[in-house]
């Protein structure tokens, strides 16, 4: 008999569909081992060491002491109870570093000795899992490595800093490594929106009409001069930042727009026409995905991952139990041949040639990508929303379209636009006005069939640049000219995926820590959410203002974003060996290779 161990039951009830009898699929339920969490877990022989309560030997090269915790002492049990019978051993957890790791202190409680061999998919489907069989490999140390070394520093980090905020701010506290940056970005952003100052500007808007079809123009100039728009405001002073620009008050609009009005013909200046195209997005990682699932679904990032979760791990389908998309944690955005091939046949069946011209391939930007991995993608390119209707629930089905939708849409030709703009220009009182109107028309739509994006947004007419309009031999006439009221606005607040987009910008954090990052800052009530935006709270800003003025190095953003490199650069070394044989596994300082941060580890 071959044991295969996963994660999961989901997982394994998934995989055992795809497999014979000669195989057992248990699940381990998640980590089955860890750091001490609490001091009736701290090993004996440990309880005098001046490190015990850290679960860190800080003396011993910061080795980890890993313990069984009680819930998964009966998850062991069963797997030993399993093992008296198997003759091979199969590790099938997810290809990441929790899931590496995971598959590493399985091998080192279980201590197997039959063969074993590591097994990795980006996908639950028959053919992924046949795959996996036809071509193991050992444990990879180097992600192990990665993994135990940010165990390590989150485990110094949180309980080194936690205590303090127990008797500073409020017990039941604690710090993080990426939440306490993370609750930063929050606080700085609501200091600067009371920091901010508003200031008031106007400006005019004309609505015209042609054949029937009205559109409108905005005041852009004044005798030559721009005017004062939002971004020429200094948020903190409210003053105008370039004294040479037109700035309307109340009065001045209101004068404007009455002579402008009783004052034609106008003419039309400038006329510029050109192609514009749009490209489709690239298919989903785990942080575009939670974006666009918070701001088009409403679902917050912790909820789009359990969803996910169920479409990737498996559910019946027609009598068929199958994963319906690709490994949900990831950063890459590469697809598969296969997943290319099928796409494009996909698109050229349902729409035709012109939407497919052949395979699209992106790249991140990212140098700490895994681009082994697979963007966020259907299993099967050829199973539509629609088909899928019946056996998924709302959120389910709702996910799987939205994903579904995103990686046909990548793999699509460009949609093609014409983008007019032209100039209106009036003489009245001795001054000149200069008039704007804005104007496109989708010529092909392109990804835009599949996407949802409007096809039309706003019409204009067949400007010539001389012509007059308003007078009774113009087709275009001239409905009325409004005075418009602005004021500057705060700089918006965090919501859910903005954060998230600002944490990957600054390098912050994985594709695994994003949900459980903003889920834990709400939970500790250090940020409250309040009509989709995150507001801190005095507690959160209490935290932060004592973490900056006396731990400023650990809540600065180049800290946190630099370890997620050098983690990056654990995995990425393979000077010795790719992968380390399971056999020679254990023994080794799993910060041996972060030394570029072993000084910070001392000072915490």
């Amino acid at each position: 008999m071959k044991l295969i161990i996963v994660e999961s039951p989901a997982k394994a009830r998934t995989i055992e569909k795809f497999l014979g009898d000669d195989y057992t699929v248990i699940a381990s339920y998640g980590h089955i081992r860890d750091l001490p969490g609490s001091a009736a877990e701290i090993p004996a022989a440990f309880k005098d060491r001046d490190w015990a309560r850290l679960g860190v030997d800080v003396d011993n090269d910061y080795s980890p002491i890993y313990v069984v915790g009680k819930d998964s002492k009966s998850h062991v049990a069963a797997m030993r109870k399993l093992m008296k019978d198997a003759d091979e051993l199969l590790l099938a957890t997810d290809e990441d570093r929790e899931g590496e790791a995971i598959s590493w202190h399985v091998l080192d409680v279980l201590k197997p000795k039959v063969p074993v061999k590591r097994i990795t998919f980006h996908e639950i489907t028959q053919s992924a899992i046949e795959r996996a069989l036809a071509s193991p490999r050992d444990v990879d140390l180097q992600v192990v490595k990665a993994q135990e070394g940010r165990r390590i520093l989150d485990r110094l980090f949180g309980y080194s800093l936690s205590p303090v905020l127990w008797k500073k701010v409020r017990t039941k506290l604690s710090a993080g490594r990426v939440q306490s940056v993370a609750l930063r970005l929050i606080v700085e952003l609501e200091e600067a929106r009371q920091r901010f100052i508003e200031a008031e500007y106007w400006d005019l808007e004309a609505t015209l009409s042609a054949g029937g079809t009205p559109f409108s123009a905005r005041l852009v100039k004044v005798d030559g001069k721009r005017l004062a728009a939002g971004k020429d405001f200094d948020p903190d002073t409210g003053r105008l930042t370039k004294p040479e620009l037109q700035h309307l008050d109340e009065s001045t609009a209101a004068e404007l727009a009455a002579t402008s009005t009783g004052a034609v013909p106008w003419r039309v200046g400038d006329v510029e026409r050109k192609e514009t195209r749009k490209r489709p997005s690239p298919p989903f990682i785990t942080s575009t995905l939670q974006q666009a699932a918070s701001s088009r679904l409403s679902m917050s990032p912790r909820r789009t991952m359990q969803v996910a979760q169920r479409l990737y791990e498996g559910l019946d389908v027609g009598g068929t139990r199958e994963g319906l998309i690709t490994y949900m944690r990831t950063d890459s955005l590469n697809m598969s041949e296969e997943a290319l091939a099928k796409a494009e046949a996909f698109i050229r069946a349902e729409f035709g040639t012109d939407y497919a011209a052949g395979p699209r391939r992106y790249r991140t930007k990212s140098k700490a990508a895994q681009e082994a991995h697979e963007a966020i993608r259907p299993t099967n390119m050829m199973r539509t929303p629609d088909a899928l209707a019946r056996y998924l629930d709302k959120e389910q089905l709702s996910l799987y379209r939205l994903i579904w939708q995103r990686a046909i849409a990548s793999q699509m030709t460009d949609a093609l636009l014409d983008s007019t703009k032209a100039d209106l220009l009036i003489d009245t009182d001795g001054r000149t006005l200069v008039f704007r109107a804005r104007g496109s028309v989708v010529r092909f739509p392109g990804f835009y069939r599949v996407s949802g994006t409007s096809t039309q947004e706003s019409l204009l007419p067949d400007l010539t640049q001389g012509e007059s309009i308003g007078d009774a031999d113009s087709p275009v006439s001239l409905a009325k000219v409004e005075p418009l009221k602005h004021m500057t606005s705060p700089p918006a607040r965090f919501t859910e995926a903005s954060l998230i987009k600002r944490l990957e910008e600054e390098g912050i954090g994985r594709p695994s820590t994003y949900a459980p990052t903003i889920s834990t800052i709400q939970n500790r009530e250090y940020a409250v959410k309040k009509k989709g935006a995150l507001l801190p709270t005095y507690v959160g800003m209490a935290v932060i203002q004592l973490l900056r003025q006396h731990f400023a190095h650990y809540v600065d953003l180049k800290f946190t974003a630099r370890m997620e490199q050098g983690l990056d650069r654990v995995v990425g070394i393979r000077d010795v060996c790719s992968h380390v044989p399971v056999a020679d596994l254990g023994g080794q300082d799993p910060l041996v290779l972060l030394k570029g941060e072993s000084k910070v580890l001392k000072r915490i």
